[in-house]
């Protein structure tokens, strides 16, 4: 017997709204200066917006702790790849081959 989740129409409209906001913000600080920040603030909104995406539209939210295993091991894995690459980026200002 397979349990379904229902989610109310309500909570989808928030979520979609978070959305659209994501996006604005996206767009806001991708015209302001923050300098060697500025790809870290864009991946930060980027990864907020995917995480709601996961949990809300692909229901991973209300999973069996295997999906969720899975879905975790690749957020762990992106913030891995996230961390040695924004590390690699942000200390070439400090040798001066930014």
């Amino acid at each position: 017997m397979s349990k379904e989740h229902v989610v109310s129409p309500a909570l989808y409209l928030v979520i979609w709204l978070a959305l659209m906001a994501g996006t604005g913000l996206t767009v806001f600080a991708a015209f302001q200066e923050f300098g060697i920040f500025n790809p870290v603030i864009a991946l930060v909104i980027a990864t907020i917006k995917a995480i709601l995406v996961i949990l809300f539209f692909m229901h991973v939210k209300y999973s069996g702790r295997q999906i969720v295993l899975v879905i975790l091991s690749g957020i762990f894995f992106l913030a891995v790849l996230l961390t040695l690459t924004l590390s690699d980026y942000l200390s070439r200002a400090w040798a001066g081959q930014g």
